[in-house]
């Protein structure tokens, strides 16, 4: 009986649960082995690039915060950063450090999902359980300082939209106290489990320097030896201030990329304390009118106390400045003709704003270098010649987030 020699092709997606999302993969099968990988994106295209360009400077915070979900303040951070550049502007010292005390906290949670769903789908149950658990007092903070769990648009080109509650502090204190004994259980449980090192031990495997061609960033690229963090080469927000290490390893599989993201939990947990014991009493908003709404600034030109008697005071009895405010409310503040690309390091590696102005009240253009969209290039890499099964675990350790791939 003569053997059949040909391959199967299959869909793996869009619509699965290991995928990470909407991602479809057309893989070639030999039996159980993949013999060819093509991953297929654009079933989430939101349109958030096209949508900040038909709205106000300031609006465009409200879009690019829902490009990624797990992430949304780096997404914030790196258009505020990109857009103040072109102003010319800085965000004050309190707007900057609470500015990285919550990206600090979000990477924590955003590392804690992929822990859980990673787990969950390696038949790891319970740090399913455990991840979502510690994930849910990170987003408490969140709606504690923000309002909301999640789409903050908490921050704003020249600073923040408001300051601290009283109690926040407090609150990300007893967090710092409770977070490093958890991770110890993380590690406890997953780092000598037999079946977690079966399913992630030298699967994945991609060389440093493919990755590099590929343009693979974060814990990914980390996880292979190269010790690439754009807040220590490029830093920003005053990252060169703050004392951390960033994690690497040398083995460049799925194993090394589950020791980098727990590491880099612990080093997130080293900054945010930083932040804490820097944060001094100070505006969350720069001091510019033609910037700033009236609401924001905290005394007026001739030493007016409040900003609420500021503001009243200038309602009341400025025309000009009556004019100002419902110019702001209505048609935004103007950004000098430019381009500009500001990076940051998010939970999935380099995220950078290419802004460009024509000097009017909307961007000319907003494109998002997303790392969700460039890592997924690895893929086919990964999996060529890997058994069907190790799939899943090569995906999960990407990472992807796929409004972060699709915009």
């Amino acid at each position: 009986m003569a053997v059949r020699a040909e391959t199967m092709i299959i869909n793996m997606g869009p619509q699965h649960p290991s995928t990470h999302g909407v991602l479809r993969m057309v893989l070639e099968l030999d039996g159980e082995s993949v013999v060819s990988c093509r991953p297929v994106l654009g079933y989430l295209h939101t349109g958030i690039e096209k949508n900040t360009e038909y709205r106000t400077w300031q609006q465009g915070v409200t879009f690019v915060t829902r490009a990624d979900y797990l992430s949304p303040f780096f997404n914030e951070l790196g258009y505020c950063l990109a857009v103040e550049r072109l102003l010319g502007i800085e965000a004050p010292p309190r707007a900057q450090v609470i500015r990285v005390l919550v990206c600090e906290l979000n990477r924590i949670a955003s590392h804690l999902v992929w822990l859980a769903t990673t787990g969950l789908e390696l038949g790891a149950i319970s740090i399913m359980l455990y991840g979502f658990r510690e994930r849910e007092e990170i987003l408490r903070i969140f709606e504690m300082v923000t309002g909301l769990r999640m789409n903050h648009a908490y921050l704003r080109v020249g600073g923040l939209s408001m300051d601290l509650p009283d109690g926040a502090v407090e609150r990300v204190r007893s967090f710092l106290e409770l977070m490093p004994g958890r991770i110890a259980e993380y590690e406890h449980l997953l780092t000598g489990n037999p079946i977690w090192r079966q399913r992630t031990v030298g699967i994945g495997h991609l060389a440093a320097e493919r990755l590099l061609a590929l343009g693979v960033t974060g814990p990914v690229l980390r996880a292979s030896g190269v010790p690439a963090d754009v807040r220590r080469d490029e830093p920003y927000s005053g990252y060169e201030t703050y004392a951390f290490d960033v994690p690497t390893r040398t083995e460049s599989d799925c194993f090394a990329r589950y020791q980098v993201r727990v590491e880099e939990m612990r080093q997130s947990l080293r900054i945010v304390e930083q932040c804490a014991d820097r944060l001094e009493p100070g505006p969350v908003m720069v001091e510019d009118p033609k910037v700033a709404w009236p609401a924001h600034l905290s005394t007026g030109p001739d030493g007016i106390g409040n900003s609420e008697e500021y503001v009243r005071h200038i309602l009341g009895e400025s025309m000009e400045a009556l004019i100002n405010h419902f110019k702001m409310v209505t048609q935004g503040f103007s950004v000098p003709a430019g381009e500009v690309y500001q990076p940051v390091e998010s939970p999935r590696g380099e995220l950078g704003y290419y802004v460009v102005s024509n000097g009017d009240f909307r961007p000319y253009r907003v494109h998002i270098r997303a790392p969700s969209f460039v890592n997924l290039q690895a893929v086919p890499n990964m999996i060529e010649g890997s058994l069907i099964a190790d799939v899943v675990a090569a995906v999960a350790s990407l990472d992807p987030v796929m409004g972060d791939a699709d915009r």
